[in-house]
């Protein structure tokens, strides 16, 4: 992954956007309602329960609806569970320190913990591409880091690099149909929406502060193009109907699978 020329790329794209007269989809999100949840920190969603994964920086990671009725709760091996993902059919949970682990849906440890490379990491949010790298937000040093299943650094990006910088990262969602990123700023960052392509280069930047402050988590629901969004600010989860950044004279993206239990 060649970054420097990525991230050299952010001005050319911005500018080219600017000029040109071919229409294109830009980042769009519409709210369509909001629950209030115990302080979400990290969530993913899963179409084989219609429903969303919750860490909230506890020792439990709960399994909610999407409304917020529980559904499953269970633990790990590490001292805390402050980011989680889907990995396959299985789930990889993070404590926040570098350390992750694999669990089963039904909470069975499938490994023991294990530590990603590349020195301390406070690993905010967590997420899997299509090749099966990981792929972490860190806010302290500000990273976003891609590793091997295994755990191994591949590429980083210091995000306070970017225009706008991205200064305290928290959640991470890979829309499966694009390989893009969506990751939030929290209160003390810019208290908005970071929308990257696959190869990390910022495609667009979203205000969220008209619908909630300190945004901590985010999961994509492609089968219906929607978002949700956990706020710990008021401890609720807003949900939009999302448009995301495609280039000009792109196709409407498909809708991916949804809700495989109905």
């Amino acid at each position: 992954m060649q970054l420097a020329t990525s991230l050299r790329r952010i001005a050319i794209m911005v500018s080219a956007w600017g000029l040109s007269a071919v229409p294109s989809a830009a980042l769009e999100l519409v709210e369509t309602g909001r629950y209030t949840l115990n302080r979400p920190a990290s969530l993913d969603y899963d179409p084989t329960f219609c429903g969303l994964w919750i860490a909230n920086e506890g020792p439990e990671i709960i399994l909610v609806t999407l409304m917020g009725d529980e559904l499953r709760r269970f633990g790990s091996d590490l001292r805390q569970i402050k980011a989680i993902t889907i990995e396959g059919d299985n789930l990889l949970v993070g404590d926040g320190f570098g350390r992750m682990q694999r669990l089963s849906k039904n909470g069975e440890p499938l490994g023991a913990p294990f530590t990603l490379e590349g020195g301390f990491a406070d690993t905010e949010g967590v997420a899997i591409t299509a090749g099966g790298d990981i792929v972490t937000v860190e806010d302290d040093p500000e990273r976003l880091s891609w590793f091997t299943p295994d755990g191994r650094l591949k590429t980083r990006i210091d995000t306070m690099s970017l225009t706008p910088p991205l200064s305290e990262a928290q959640g991470i969602a890979i829309d499966p149909r694009t390989g893009h990123m969506l990751i939030v700023d929290d209160w003390e960052g810019s208290n908005s929406l970071y929308e990257f392509d696959a190869e990390g280069t910022l495609l667009a930047q979203e205000s969220l502060m008209r619908y909630g402050t300190d945004p901590e988590g985010i999961a994509i629901r492609p089968g219906s193009d929607q978002l949700f969004v956990a706020f710990d600010s008021g401890a609720r989860i807003v949900t939009f109907d999302y448009t995301p950044s495609l280039p000009p004279g792109a196709e409407p993206l498909p809708k991916g699978a949804d809700c495989m239990m109905f």
